[in-house]
């Protein structure tokens, strides 16, 4: 049976530290544990089969607790309403949270879809991009050294659960790129093919890697020159550029979907 804590004091070392897990965009990295608040992101883990290690509720809420989220971890803490708004980051708040064990790193598959972030630094286009990757079909992330933290509390948010689907490596060097085997496709906003004719062409390859790069500067030089094609994005309206998490999702789409056609 599902073990109960009441906490209601803010001096309580469990507190502190979950405060610190939900406000610290690198804290989980320190404590080996995920905070993610909120049934959806609850439903994406389990669905995959992933149980949370603890959960938490506001006082009010836990004896309304379905038997669903008062039973999907080993052990629950209840605190007191006042406290646990202290603990969440939402304007909001869920009114109960999970905390998960961070998963192991794990090893790089060569042949797998994959999607290299370099450098992309804003939360919500980072969890956008891991969102529509899972949705694609890329299940291998790669983030360079310099991208936001993947298990932060915003990326998490931004994912909407895409990170339980996804095989995450981190603070990755551009070495560690030379083990893959499937074509590196590198977004450019002033040179290279339009993705549009070389889907009528018939040239997307799948699986490949697509690299998208930093919000102001793109895709590093380095990179850049292990790309082995660089892909333009037709823009007849006329602007400069495209946010990066919408470059990811056409990009990504074309890929996935290019058999299709």
């Amino acid at each position: 049976m599902t073990a109960t804590l009441l906490i209601s004091s803010r001096d309580n070392a469990f507190v502190k530290d979950l405060k610190k897990l939900a406000h610290g965009s690198t804290e989980y990295r320190k404590q080996r544990r995920i905070w993610a608040e909120g049934d959806h992101l609850l439903r994406a883990a389990v669905q995959r089969g992933v149980q949370p290690a603890l959960g938490v509720f506001s006082e009010s809420f836990w004896p309304f607790a379905q038997a669903e989220y008062a039973q999907a971890a080993i052990k629950n803490i209840v605190l007191s309403d006042l406290l646990y708004d202290t603990v969440s980051s939402l304007e909001s708040p869920a009114r109960m949270g999970f905390v998960f064990d961070l998963p192991q790193v794990p090893t790089l598959q060569p042949l797998a879809a994959s999607v290299i972030l370099d450098r992309v630094q804003d939360a919500g286009n980072v969890g956008a991009i891991l969102r529509s990757a899972s949705a694609f079909g890329f299940k291998q992330i790669i983030a360079i050294k310099g991208t936001a933290a993947l298990w932060s509390p915003k990326v998490l948010r931004a994912g909407m659960g895409a990170h339980w689907g996804l095989q995450l490596m981190e603070g990755a060097d551009l070495n560690l790129l030379d083990a893959l085997a499937v074509p590196l496709l590198v977004t450019s906003s002033h040179r290279g093919s339009f993705l549009h004719q070389m889907l009528s062409k018939k040239e997307l390859l799948m699986p490949c890697a697509w690299a998208l790069g930093h919000e102001g500067q793109g895709v590093s030089a380095e990179l850049e020159a292990r790309a082995s094609q660089h892909v333009r994005i037709a823009q007849p309206g006329g602007e400069e550029s495209l946010n990066v998490a919408t470059a990811a999702t056409i990009c990504l789409h074309a890929s996935a979907t290019a058999h299709l056609v």
